[in-house]
């Protein structure tokens, strides 16, 4: 089954100020319809010229994963979702477990 991607973000932190944001705490998860995995991270971002900056209460979930797929670049995000993948290929087909084998 072909896996889905859902990026998103869980919380910002910004200047009070100016309500410029300067950390981002993003989500990423993968399914299959059967299987699933999931990522969080965190990814500091440089202030945007003054001419470019949208104010905070602008800010929407595609904005922001925007930024974030754009400052990781589109390696580093095939990466991650290859990394997704690879984990819900190892559920499809185990190749470690857990136990004892004893009752």
């Amino acid at each position: 089954m072909a896996i889905t991607y859902q990026w998103g973000v869980a919380n910002l932190e910004r200047q009070l100020a100016d309500g410029i944001v300067y950390t981002v705490h993003y989500t990423i998860s993968a399914d299959d319809g059967t299987y699933a995995s999931s990522a969080y991270g965190s990814l500091g971002l440089e202030a945007p010229d003054e001419d470019d900056a949208i104010p905070y209460a602008q800010l929407t979930p595609e904005i922001v994963t925007g930024w974030v797929k754009d400052k990781f670049g589109d390696e580093k995000v095939a990466e991650i979702e290859a990394a997704l993948a690879a984990q819900i290929e190892q559920q499809r087909s185990p190749t470690t477990g857990t136990g004892v084998p004893w009752s």
